[in-house]
């Protein structure tokens, strides 16, 4: 599998749009066939470079094996009709949480799994418990990374 996004390059600034400096909406993603095995998809969001832990922005699971795009601007419902359920983000909310780095460039995380199975968590779920609940189960996976650094 491959993630792209037609809002940022790999490896290049996420534009401020998408952050704490402007509208803070989410990133269209996007991506090819999964395995013919998969029943399920998780997109993890997270931050390595934050201060003192990696910061979770945006957890999304259980997203249908058929989908292939998630546009910009998805909303912060914790059930998305036909597109996934969210989990909790570090920011204790649902969707996508802007990155809005205290100082420097931080590197973002887009990660995409390919499960054989769906999760069956209730929305809200955390990238923890997400994970504990992928093991074993993911039959592939690809990531993008976006860079920002705060416009001050």
């Amino acid at each position: 599998m491959k993630l792209e996004s037609d809002s940022f390059s790999a490896d290049g600034l996420i534009p401020p749009e998408f952050t704490c400096d402007g509208e803070a909406i989410s990133p269209s993603l996007k991506w090819d066939e999964p395995p013919r095995e998969t029943q399920s998809l998780v997109l993890i969001m997270d931050d390595p470079d934050a201060p003192g832990k990696t910061f979770v922005h945006w957890v999304l699971y259980d997203i249908p094996p058929k989908t292939r795009y998630i546009p910009q601007a998805i909303a912060p419902d914790a059930m998305l009709d036909g597109s996934g359920i969210h989990g909790t983000n570090d920011y204790e909310q649902f969707g996508y949480g802007a990155p809005c780095p205290p100082d420097g460039t931080h590197r973002y995380y887009f990660k995409l799994y390919a499960l054989d199975t769906s999760l069956g968590l209730a929305a809200g779920a955390s990238k923890k418990d997400i994970e504990a609940a992928m093991e074993g189960h993911i039959v592939s996976q690809t990531e993008l990374i976006g860079r920002y650094k705060r416009q001050k």
